[in-house]
């Protein structure tokens, strides 16, 4: 895997560090201009179904069952593709997950950073 993967709001200034910036909200974050978001790419396809994000609607207290289903739903063939490719991705450069929640450490991106590190832990 990467050296490095890290969580950050889509809203925030790119860095030299954050190697490859990767959009992985399905839906594109209001108010952002596509040419201010510096990404190299977007994986709509790698978010939550949009039936999964409704019934979460970011509350905390049910991440748990968010992430449970949303770990079952990266081996499905509506994600697998775009789940591999962010592999590929995380396997050759540090990798930055971009989200537009405000909550990073109760979002998908925190699930895929886990995901990808295999080990347990979410985002840097």
């Amino acid at each position: 895997m990467a050296q490095r993967i890290t969580c950050r709001r889509v809203y925030e200034d790119a860095t030299p560090r954050d190697g490859t910036r990767v959009l992985v909200d399905r839906v594109w974050p209001r108010g952002m201009r596509k040419e201010d978001a510096h990404l190299d790419e977007w994986l709509r396809d790698v978010a939550p179904s949009t039936e999964l994000r409704r019934w979460y609607g970011h509350e905390p207290s049910r991440f748990e069952e968010f992430r449970r289903r949303y770990l079952a739903e990266l081996g499905d063939a509506g994600h697998r593709e775009a789940a591999r490719r962010l592999r590929d991705l995380a396997a050759h450069q540090p990798l930055t997950l971009l989200t537009a929640t405000k909550d990073l450490d109760h979002s998908q991106a925190a699930v895929l950073a886990e995901w990808l590190t295999g080990d347990g832990s979410s985002c840097a």
